[in-house]
């Protein structure tokens, strides 16, 4: 079954107020499925423009813009949620930071459904700036997510650069790993790019990535976003020779939309040009 899936190149506004947000999100669904996408991807922290709702000292501050954002969290997940169900389709929410306890925030990407299903993946490997700074902690989990497209993964930013994580998940039968980004530098835009085709090559599978882009000078968090959101095959008949489906324009405020066909997956994993798939056992006694 083929299937058309968005990714979001998002820029950060400074919002006045909730109906804002709103409409923001809605105008960008009702761009997407439009054009019959049915798979849309937002990138990580895009939910932090939110912070803009509150004061300066709040906004400016990392550790209370987490901890303020909190108050949205229920509005977030009924907005995406009604949005997956008035139009039909799936989304993946970028990342949100949630509340775990009082000392304790996770990184949290939601996959909503078109039947107001929803779950979600945290964010499991942390990067210095989560780790040191924003006092972030991993997830405990590496989940897939069955879907009428088959099963469907997420590895959120950094996650991409681990590959025994999309490993397991394309064991466990995905043939679509979503990856939701945040970089500010051209290299770690880079890292992410690399680390998604790299998952592509060895899986055999589709790595679809979207980025925040463009800057927010007011915020403390997210002020300044690279990138450029993307689709990844892998690199066999009957894909492109350079395993690259789309890519956006750099820094763009875009969808990025292409067809997909998971099925395909299947067929390179079995009768390819060469076995990455099935072959990656076979490294286990050169490394023991």
């Amino acid at each position: 079954m083929n299937v058309k899936i968005a990714a979001a190149q998002y820029n950060i506004s400074f919002l006045e107020d909730w109906e804002a947000y709103q409409q923001k999100i809605e105008r960008w669904v009702v761009e997407a499925t439009t054009q019959e996408a049915k798979i849309l991807v937002f990138p990580e922290y895009f939910s932090m423009e939110l912070a803009s709702l509150f004061s300066e000292e709040i906004y400016s501050s990392l550790s209370r813009q987490l901890e303020a954002i909190q108050s949205l969290h229920d509005d977030f997940i009924g907005l995406f949620r009604e949005l997956a169900e008035q139009y039909q389709c799936i989304i993946q929410a970028g990342t949100f930071p949630v509340r775990i306890d009082s000392v304790i925030y996770r990184n949290r990407a939601y996959l909503f459904m078109p039947d107001g299903q929803f779950d979600y993946q945290d964010k499991l490997m942390m990067t210095r700036f989560e780790n040191e700074q924003w006092l972030i902690k991993g997830g405990k989990k590496l989940k897939c997510f069955d879907s009428p497209y088959g099963k469907i993964a997420i590895n959120i930013c950094y996650d991409s650069e681990f590959p025994l994580l999309a490993r397991a998940q394309a064991e466990g039968g995905c043939v679509l790993i979503l990856v939701p980004s945040c970089t500010d530098t051209l290299a770690g835009y880079h890292r992410v790019k690399i680390g998604c085709q790299a998952r592509a090559l060895e899986n055999q599978c589709y790595v679809v990535q979207a980025s925040l882009v463009g800057n927010a000078e007011w915020s403390e968090a997210v002020d300044i976003n690279v990138g450029a959101a993307a689709i990844y095959t892998p690199v066999d008949k009957g894909f492109p020779d350079d395993g690259v489906l789309l890519v956006g324009t750099f820094n763009a405020v875009q969808w990025v939309i292409g067809e997909i066909s998971p099925n395909d997956c299947e067929m390179v994993r079995n009768h390819g040009q060469v076995f990455n798939y099935k072959d990656w056992p076979l490294q286990a006694p050169f490394i023991n």
